[in-house]
């Protein structure tokens, strides 16, 4: 079932006692249950005296009842029915207080937040200073705006469990081939089923993986451990040697109580549990055990005096007991229940809680020891928590392992499910091409984090190239191949726990022929460079810096108007218009070099400029005479147009290299 029921037939604490005299045997009988923590046996003797209340002299003593019953469907996690039972109680009129609180509760831990919130809100109209509800509150309308999503990925280990309660996953050891979890199902130790839950009582069962690495059906544990009490919740010792476990001190007519035991293994056999005694307190229930890594510490959850209500997590030294025994402090401990501690190192614990804002029931946190000597906790989010309970995780490798939870069974069963947090597919891909758009054969792409890493990556057939990347690192990539300049780029990746995609894209200019600067614009008819040219000339300045050792010539060209000494005259001035703002932004003046064509060098069509303007074919020349004899004034606007053109040229290769 959950926590407050098996589990918490393993930490069972006294809930509120029946008040008033007793009405009749039944209800006598009923009373008795409930407050020896019988909830299952309860309930059906609620529902048969409520069923037969039908006068109007006894509405008080259906209301009363159907608290009540409310109360036991609650411990069963029976979340619908208990919200139902109490709002079938306050309609009846019956007068405790907490009635919207409960409310509010149950209905939170049926996923029905919005009516939740207004439950919440009705009782701190009342009490505005109730810390538990202030804070369940909070959790409702977090859950209500979906707040805390992360990528864990949760699915049911279907292979775990059975047609009743598993839960309370661990593993042995460090080498993760042996899972040990608590159960109820039909095989389990005894022919009595429970007064608490109506299922059979709680053994140990454990799971081991075959030499592929599977995990093979679980099976009882070996040895004595296994008895007709309730034993479960289980805990080891840093080598695996020693098992801490819960069981339910069960005595007929009597309350619920818990201790702590300690088991020892021999070969694949657990000898008989015995009591692990950490006070005096004989009152108080212990139970819920975890070991620290370094196996200095036992941390369990108790009702014992002195806490900050409900069950707290408490610590005591195993290596010197006497005196070492202390709570955890107000960073954890809530007036709620804070159960289920898990170390995932011995300065990180996990426990289970519904005194922290969550999304209903148990919720999972991790706790994180500062240097002060407190604790920073977190929600571990959607959906490793759900509406219902959530407990009792165990980490294998890196973020992934198994934790139980009664999400989805609507008879209030747990159920272990596996987790995984799966890396981020951060991906930065894009084409190494040259100034025509076509694949550079060879190109070899590097890229550099200010994380250290380093990655070389020759560029596929199509020019195409992709790396993986992590979040928030910057990187600078550059692009080369033989017969072209290096291109650099920066790139910083985005800090957002999602997948992505970037896509960056060289465009290479080739050594061996003129390379096209697009949009540098002149005023009509005269050298001057217009603004919008800046940013074209800026880059041809970085591709210079990032390639030292080439000197170019750069060479302008006009169209078919006008006479040739003018268009030569136009051109050099242009170029060298270029020329000197290269200069003006730290190019050295002995790498360039400035000549203008006028019109005596013809742009040949390429690739991209046919696809660009189909009316003209690959290899065409956009001579004077060619142009005359387009049939369409357009297209020999577009021919001139072509033919204006700033480019450079690769002279050398070597400047200051010797």
């Amino acid at each position: 079932m959950n926590t407050r029921t098996i589990a918490g037939a393993l930490l069972a604490l006294a809930i509120l006692a029946p008040s008033g005299a007793c009405r009749g045997p039944k209800l006598a009988t009923a009373n008795e249950q409930l407050e020896r923590g019988e909830y299952n046996d309860a309930a059906k003797t609620y529902r048969k005296i409520y069923n037969k209340l039908t006068k109007k002299e006894e509405r008080e003593l259906r209301g009363e009842v159907a608290y009540k019953m409310g109360l036991c469907h609650m411990e069963l996690n029976q979340f619908a029915r208990a919200a139902a039972a109490f709002q079938n109680a306050r309609r009846y009129g019956y007068g405790d207080s907490t009635i919207s609180f409960q409310i509010a509760r149950m209905l939170h831990a049926d996923g029905k937040y919005a009516p939740a919130v207004k439950e919440y809100e009705e009782f701190l109209s009342h009490k505005p200073d109730d810390e538990l509800a202030l804070t369940g509150l909070a959790g409702a309308r977090m859950a209500l705006d979906k707040k805390g999503q992360t990528r864990y990925e949760v699915r049911q280990a279907r292979l775990f469990n059975s047609r009743r309660a598993d839960f309370s996953p661990v593993y042995l050891d460090k080498s993760l081939d042996q899972l040990y979890f608590t159960t109820t199902n039909e095989k389990a130790t005894g022919t009595r089923h429970s007064e608490i839950t109506g299922m059979k009582k709680a053994d140990i069962w454990f799971a081991t993986k075959d030499e592929k690495g599977q995990w093979k059906r679980p099976e009882p544990v070996e040895g004595e451990l296994n008895s007709d009490a309730e034993e479960g919740i289980v805990a080891f010792s840093p080598d695996g040697s020693t098992m801490y476990l819960t069981k339910a001190r069960r005595e007929p007519n009597s309350n619920t109580g818990v201790e702590i035991y300690t088991s020892q293994r021999s070969d694949a056999k657990w000898s008989a549990p015995v009591k692990f005694d950490i006070t005096s307190d004989t009152l108080s229930n212990y139970g819920h055990p975890a070991v620290s890594p370094n196996g200095q510490w036992l941390v369990f959850s108790s009702d014992l005096p002195g806490g900050h209500g409900g069950r707290d997590l408490w610590r005591i030294s195993l290596t010197d007991r006497v005196g070492s025994l202390e709570n955890l402090g107000e960073w954890i401990n809530t007036p709620g229940d804070e159960v289920f501690p898990t170390f995932r190192s011995d300065s990180i614990l996990y426990f289970a809680s519904d005194g922290h804002p969550g999304y209903g029931g148990l919720d999972i946190f991790r706790a994180e020891l500062t240097p002060s000597g407190g604790w920073t906790v977190v929600n571990m989010g959607s959906p490793v928590n759900s509406a219902a309970d959530d407990f009792g995780i165990t980490f294998g490798e890196g973020e992934s392992g198994f934790f139980s939870s009664n999400r989805g069974d609507g008879r209030g069963y747990d159920h272990i499910y596996s987790f995984e947090l799966p890396e981020l597919k951060i991906l930065i891909s894009g084409w190494v091409l040259d100034k025509d758009e076509e694949p550079v054969p060879g190109a070899v792409i590097r890229i550099v984090g200010n994380d250290g890493s380093n990655q070389k990556q020759v560029a596929r057939d199509d020019g195409s190239f992709s790396f993986p990347l992590d979040r928030g690192v910057s990187y600078v990539m550059m692009a080369g191949a033989k017969g072209y300049l290096n291109q650099k780029q920066e790139f910083t990746s985005d800090i957002a726990e999602e997948d992505a995609e970037y896509g960056v894209d060289f465009i290479l200019a080739s050594i061996n022929k003129p390379v096209v600067v697009d949009n540098i614009f002149y005023d009509f008819d005269k050298a001057t460079l217009r603004p919008e040219s800046k940013t074209a000339l800026d880059e041809l300045a970085q591709v210079l810096r990032e390639n030292p050792n080439v000197t170019i010539e750069m060479a302008s060209h006009t169209d078919r108007k006008g006479t040739d000494e003018y268009n030569i005259d136009l051109s050099s001035r242009r170029a060298q218009s270029v020329i000197d703002y290269l200069i003006s932004v730290g190019i050295p003046a002995q790498r360039l070099q400035s000549q203008g064509y006028g019109e005596s060098r013809p742009k040949i069509i390429t690739k991209k400029l046919a696809r660009e303007y189909p009316q003209f074919k690959e290899g065409d020349v956009l001579t004077e005479e060619f142009i005359l004899a387009l049939p369409e004034e357009s297209d020999r606007e577009a021919a001139d147009q072509i033919n204006r053109r700033t480019e450079f040229q690769v002279l050398s290769i070597d400047y200051q290299m010797f």
